[in-house]
């Protein structure tokens, strides 16, 4: 459906973050680029179509993705922007048939998507840490602001320092929220542990901002109150890993990752299709792709 109009109030819900491909051109097929890869079979540039796109703006395989080596795919989530500058920014009208919107469409929807996802950390910024819940507002609403802004000043817009400025607040949160933990736990902000046998690990209120987490062990692991905004969990194994009270983590980051029925998350988050039901098991074929 179309998005709210201008002057409603911002909706402070995770649902209205969520992809809506039906209301999309499929922004996130064409506009952006890819490489082969062990997530993409093949190179795509960026403004080129993808070769699965159908007439209708669907994935020709959506439910076979990982199976066509597409599970790159699958972790893909622009929180809403799609829909956003589909139905909002440009009005309803599609890339084919105004294609004098096309350049533009495609150059306006990675910042709208960097948009979206700072207001999903705000969002949960808000819902963690209300002692900070004035300045987590303003920023919410400068931000939802922002995404109503027409394409050209969205074009010119300086994201980057938009994203630095809300960062920091960001920061201000987990440290906080960390703090509960009551204990100092090494930082491994942006840590190379890929491949890390952390099974069990106690890294409750750690923080784990950007740190590189592919393929690591966290069977069992204690990740409460952990940050791990940023953190890539590619393969990472979460079997039996407590997450309840992790901070800032997103649904990519679990579609990106391996566990089963035994590990604990957060209520805002769904278990990914493709994770085993119980431990031990190899993991369930992927009828239809998490996003």
């Amino acid at each position: 459906m179309p998005e709210k109009r201008e002057d409603a109030a911002p909706d402070r819900g995770h649902l209205s973050l969520q992809g809506d491909c039906g209301n999309c051109f499929g922004l996130c097929c064409v506009a952006l680029p890819f490489s082969a890869s062990a997530d993409f079979a093949v190179d795509k540039d960026a403004g080129q179509p993808c070769t699965h796109l159908t007439s209708e703006f669907r994935c020709g395989i959506h439910t076979r993705l990982r199976q066509q080596g597409f599970p790159g795919c699958t972790v893909y989530d622009c929180y809403g922007a799609g829909q956003k500058v589909s139905q909002f920014t440009f009005g309803g009208q599609d890339w084919r048939q105004a294609p004098e919107t096309a350049q533009q469409m495609f150059e306006v929807f990675p910042i709208m998507r960097q948009l979206h996802e700072l207001l999903w950390y705000l969002t949960e910024a808000l819902a963690l840490q209300p002692a900070l819940h004035i300045e987590i507002g303003r920023a919410l609403d400068e931000t939802e602001r922002l995404t109503h802004l027409d394409p050209d000043s969205l074009s010119e817009l300086d994201v980057a320092a938009h994203r630095q400025d809300v960062n920091a607040l960001l920061l201000r949160t987990s440290e906080l929220i960390r703090a509960k933990a009551r204990r100092k736990n090494k930082d491994r902000r942006g840590a190379d542990l890929i491949g890390a046998n952390l099974k069990g690990a106690d890294l409750k209120g750690a923080n784990l901002r950007g740190a590189y987490l592919i393929a690591a062990d966290l069977t069992d692991a204690d990740l409460r109150w952990a940050d791990l905004i940023g953190a890539d969990l590619r393969d990472a194994n979460l079997t039996g890993a407590d997450l309840t009270d992790s901070i800032f983590l997103t649904q990519p980051q679990l579609n990106a990752a391996k566990g089963d029925g035994s590990t604990k998350l957060p209520p805002t988050l769904t278990r990914p299709t493709h994770w085993s039901r119980r431990r031990g098991q190899p993991d369930t074929p992927d009828p239809i792709a998490s996003s």
